[in-house]
């Protein structure tokens, strides 16, 4: 190992021993070439290659691009991962975010032609009720027609409710085109990792948003829903429910 190598992987073993919420790889490449002006910027950037490949045995990942000391570990482990601290009741409710959302689908990410905030428990059953439902249909102005598609959507603001939200956006498959898991974008590292992982696997769309802002929720997409066929019965079951108000 160089000598300069050495002094970068020492450094941000350094950097990380201070760092009890650890660091994301770009600011640590950030920290390390404002700390050594004088070693190339290659030479930084094949020796933080080496130290992700080959991690320090005090160093490891708690998520995908972030790093920690284990210093730390027993610390995160104790107060987030058993018990994780019960956030307090939000003021603000979650039905706050439906309209804004259902027009994001419409204007912005341009899934739907069409969007209705829905929620409670209109469709009646222990499956759940998407918070927002929108179609997809074919413009007057279109030369080919693609068939008529159905966007599901659940929104969550509570953080301690985010497996429950996924487990529900998977059922909502069932009966929808594309499903999409919409979850605060301060949630945990760690969260927003695991739903970015299980979001492309299992092809639904994960969008982030500031939970704090009805008003300007920031909508951002981190994945984007895949297609895929529902069942037709069970189409037809659920949307009987709210023809009225969607296709209306």
């Amino acid at each position: 190992m160089s000598t300069s190598t050495g002094k970068v992987i020492a450094k941000a073993s350094e950097l990380l021993a201070s760092a009890s919420k650890g660091i994301r790889y770009a600011q640590l490449h950030q920290e390390i070439e404002a700390a050594f002006s004088d070693i190339p910027p290659n030479t930084i950037h094949g020796a933080l290659h080496k130290f992700r490949t080959e991690l320090p045995s005090e160093i490891y990942q708690p998520a995908k691009g972030l790093y920690r000391h284990i210093s730390f570990r027993e610390e995160v482990t104790a107060t987030e991962v058993p018990l994780p601290p019960k956030p307090a009741a939000p003021k603000i409710k979650e039905e706050a975010f439906y309209e804004p959302f259902a027009e994001w689908l419409i204007n912005e990410l341009e899934e739907c032609t069409s969007a209705i905030a829905v929620g409670g428990n209109v469709f009646r059953d222990k499956w759940g009720t998407p918070d927002v439902i929108g179609i997809r249909e074919a413009k007057r102005s279109d030369i080919i027609k693609p068939p008529t598609e159905i966007v599901t959507a659940e929104i969550k603001i509570d953080l301690n409710g985010l497996i429950t939200a996924f487990g529900q956006c998977c059922s909502y498959k069932l009966f929808s085109h594309r499903a999409y898991i919409v979850v605060p974008q301060n949630s945990s590292e760690e969260d927003i990792s695991r739903l970015d992982a299980l979001a492309r696997i299992f092809g639904i769309g994960f969008i982030l948003f500031d939970a704090s802002n009805p008003k300007e929720p920031g909508f951002s997409i981190r994945v984007r829903a895949s297609r895929h066929e529902p069942d037709v019965f069970y189409v037809n079951k659920y949307l009987k429910l709210i023809e009225g108000d969607l296709f209306g």
